[in-house]
C-alpha cells in the first residue's frame, strides 16, 4: 500500500494523449513540479531525462517508473499518467508504455528511494492491477486503485 501523501488526485491524469517518451516525461514533470516551491517543470523534466539517459525506467508490460532525486522537498512525491495510447519507451520487452508513475524523492533519500521504487515495481507486476488501471475512466478511480492494497 502506498503512503497516502505520495500520490493525490491533482497529480493524476487520465487518458492523456502524448506522442513520445519526451512528452510523457514533460507531462509527469508538470505534475511533479507541485512537490515544492523551488521545483519547476523544466528542472524536474531535466532530472527525469537525465535519469533516463542512464537507462530506461520502463519496466515492461507497458509500465514506466521515471524517477529522480531533487533538492528542496521533504518527502517523496508521486504522479501518475494513464495514456490513451502507448509510446515507445525503450522498455526491456520493447512494448509501448501506457502507464507511468513518476517519482521525486529528496536528494538525501537513498535507501527510502530504492525501497519505494521496489514497492512500486512490485505493485505494477500484478496483471489485475495493470488491467484495472488501463480501464479506469477518471483520476478518482485511478487514485483508489493506486492506494488499494495489492
Amino acid at each position: 500500500m502506498l503512503p497516502p501523501s505520495l500520490i493525490t488526485e491533482p497529480r493524476i491524469r487520465c487518458r492523456v494523449e502524448v506522442t513520445s517518451k519526451k512528452r510523457l516525461l514533460e507531462s509527469l514533470a508538470e505534475l511533479l513540479a507541485t512537490a515544492g516551491p523551488d521545483c519547476s517543470p523544466a528542472a524536474v523534466f531535466d532530472l527525469l531525462n537525465e535519469r533516463e539517459r542512464l537507462g530506461s525506467t520502463g519496466l515492461g508490460e507497458g509500465i514506466a517508473l521515471p524517477h529522480a532525486r531533487i533538492q528542496g522537498i521533504g518527502q517523496a512525491v508521486g504522479a501518475f499518467v494513464q495514456l490513451s495510447q502507448g509510446v515507445s519507451f525503450d522498455a526491456p520487452d520493447d512494448r509501448p508504455v501506457d502507464l507511468a508513475f513518476g517519482l521525486l524523492v529528496p536528494q538525501e533519500a537513498t535507501d527510502a528511494h530504492l525501497s519505494l521504487l521496489a514497492s512500486l515495481a512490485e505493485r505494477f507486476s500484478h496483471p489485475p492491477l495493470r488491467a484495472a488501471l488501463r480501464t479506469a475512466d477518471d483520476a478518482s478511480t485511478l487514485l483508489q486503485l493506486l492506494r488499494s492494497p495489492s
